[in-house]
């Protein structure tokens, strides 16, 4: 009797290990698993077991920021079972990622300021505490992102920081209640103009929306006063999954940018 009481408080109780059996995976592709269900001391009524994919977002009040863990995608793996004294249960698991998955990863590296992952939890009966194990997850771009970013990495730009916002971008079509931010340092023809660039991809089976946003730097004035804070600019545009390679993506990177600059009267 007492080992069941310590069992409700998670002493000697069930337990879960789990893992990913993909070392990377890319947006719209299944991310694969399992995860091993460990009997305790004592019988145990499970109520479910779940897995779920979670993602740190940059809340967007600026007078009181913080971060919160959204859920994007979840699935039931067992439910209504009995685990015995030191069974042990394999359960294998299939989870589709959306095609907004934020990247987490670039040819292996890991992106700064990303953390999304999944999150295994068992539900177990009369239990004050119940298991939970997070995996991180190593999201790789898919080749038309990856095409983007190294463009930008081609025409001089240097990645700084990746972040996670909730919300929505105007204009875009987007299913996930936040939008991943990829954040540039400016190559030094654009310096002078554009203290950032950021992008963001919004993927869908047959194409991927790319939305560019350049902070303009703050001018000095003839009268040699500031011209107010830097303004922001975002442009549109699709690329088509199956047409990838018939653009250079370089030059119509830089025009594009040059364009925004041009308009604002700094290039010629």
């Amino acid at each position: 009797m007492f080992q069941k009481v310590l069992a409700t408080f998670g002493s000697g109780g069930a337990k879960i290990d789990a893992r990913l059996l993909d070392r990377t995976v890319s947006p719209g592709r299944p991310l694969r698993g399992e995860v091993l269900l460990l009997g305790g001391e004592v019988d145990q009524e499970i109520n479910g077991l779940s897995v779920k994919l979670l993602a740190r977002v940059t809340l967007p009040d600026e007078r009181r920021p913080g971060v919160e863990d959204l859920e994007f995608g979840s699935q039931q793996l067992a439910g209504n079972e009995r685990i015995g004294p030191g069974q042990q249960v394999r359960i294998p698991f299939e989870v589709a990622l959306p095609w907004e998955t934020p990247i987490s990863s670039v040819f292996g590296k890991p992106l700064n300021g990303m953390a999304v992952g999944l999150q295994t939890s068992l539900d177990i009966a009369n239990s004050v505490t119940d298991p939970v194990d997070v995996d991180a997850a190593a999201i790789e771009p898919l080749p038309a992102q990856k095409r983007i970013l190294d463009a930008f990495s081609r025409i001089g730009f240097v990645f700084r920081e990746a972040v996670l916002e909730r919300g929505r971008v105007d204009g875009a079509v987007q299913q996930l209640p936040f939008f991943q931010e990829i954040r540039f340092t400016p190559s030094p023809r654009f310096a002078p103009v554009f203290t950032s660039v950021a992008v963001t991809f919004l993927s869908s089976p047959s194409e991927t929306q790319v939305v560019l946003e350049v902070t303009k730097r703050v001018r000095v004035s003839k009268s040699g006063g500031f011209g107010g804070r830097g303004q922001e600019f975002l442009g549109l545009f699709k690329v088509d999954h199956a047409a990838l390679e018939r653009v250079k993506w370089e030059p119509q990177l830089e025009g594009w940018l040059h364009e925004v600059a041009k308009a604002r009267g700094i290039f010629d």
